[in-house]
């Protein structure tokens, strides 16, 4: 079995939503976040898929309950982490319906750290979304490497309007994609935005026609896969950590600590030997 190069995530209707506190109906927060993504193919909750060949590297992982838009409730976010546990092993060898105030502050937390394992995995992630990806969907979809939207889709953080903020990584990582002012923009109000509009602010990279965000996804993840395991797993962590340290000069020594730690490969020497003999290279990821 290949090990994973690359991981799909895929939208629909998925919907992420933060437990009502209780001066909050339940009522209310449950139209807080509706449909957003979905995380590629299979019939139950949440499950993986390693993609046959041609595709051998991409994992499908998809989020699937339409009886309810893919509410995110709390089974769903433990096979959800689960899930998470699972790629990242890999790669390295009923509704909600909460009332308290501990119980939102626990649930938020639990999201905030599923994400950010989410955002954490050594292999490149793709969000599709087709339709809405509001609040914690959207957030989830912060949390991949890459955004891929329909043209139908529509984007955003709406939770000031209910007085809380997005509690699960939105608030740092929409500044980090959009920049400060714009992200700040976006969620004071927590207006929506469509996918053109989207791709403008660098929120996604691509808007395809409707229904076609799929493929557009996994066109690059086969690109992506055609490439050095190993280097790609080391661009993501130099641009990761690099863009989080204060200065440039930090940002250099992250980059050619990563560099380094490529120079004595079997990947690279194999590259090297591609080049020399005109043929397509084999990599291992060794």
């Amino acid at each position: 079995m290949h090990s994973p190069r690359g991981l799909l995530a895929v939208s629909g209707f998925l919907t992420g939503r933060h437990a009502p506190a209780a001066s909050v109906s339940t009522s209310s927060h449950q139209s807080l976040f509706t449909r957003a993504i979905q995380i590629l193919a299979q019939s139950e909750p949440v499950r993986l898929r390693k993609l046959p060949a041609p595709d051998s590297g991409v994992i499908e992982l998809r989020l699937e309950r339409p009886e309810v838009k893919n509410a995110i409730n709390w089974d769903m976010l433990r096979r959800l982490r689960s899930s998470i546990e699972k790629i990242q092993a890999d790669a390295t060898a009923k509704e909600r319906r909460l009332t308290s105030s501990s119980e939102v502050g626990e649930y938020a937390r639990s999201l905030r750290s599923t994400f950010s394992s989410f955002e954490a995995l050594l292999i490149p992630t793709i969000a599709i979304i087709e339709g809405a990806a509001l609040g914690g969907g959207l957030e989830l979809a912060l949390s991949c490497d890459l955004r891929i939207c329909g043209e139908n889709a529509e984007l955003g953080l709406p939770e000031t309007g209910l007085a809380i903020i997005p509690g699960a990584g939105g608030t740092q990582r929409l500044p980090r994609i959009v920049g400060r002012s714009r992200a700040k923009e976006l969620i004071f109000s927590g207006r929506r935005c469509d996918a053109a509009e989207a791709v403008m602010m660098g929120l996604a990279n691509y808007c395809v026609p409707a229904g076609e965000a799929y493929q557009k996804a996994l066109d690059i993840a086969r690109e992506i896969t055609q490439k050095g395991p190993l280097g790609i797993r080391m661009a993501k962590k130099a641009i990761d950590q690099g863009t989080e340290v204060a200065d440039m000069p930090s940002a250099l020594a992250v980059e050619g600590e990563c560099y380094e730690q490529l120079l004595h490969t079997q990947d690279r020497l194999e590259a090297l030997a591609a080049f020399a003999e005109k043929r397509k290279p084999v990599y291992t990821g060794k």
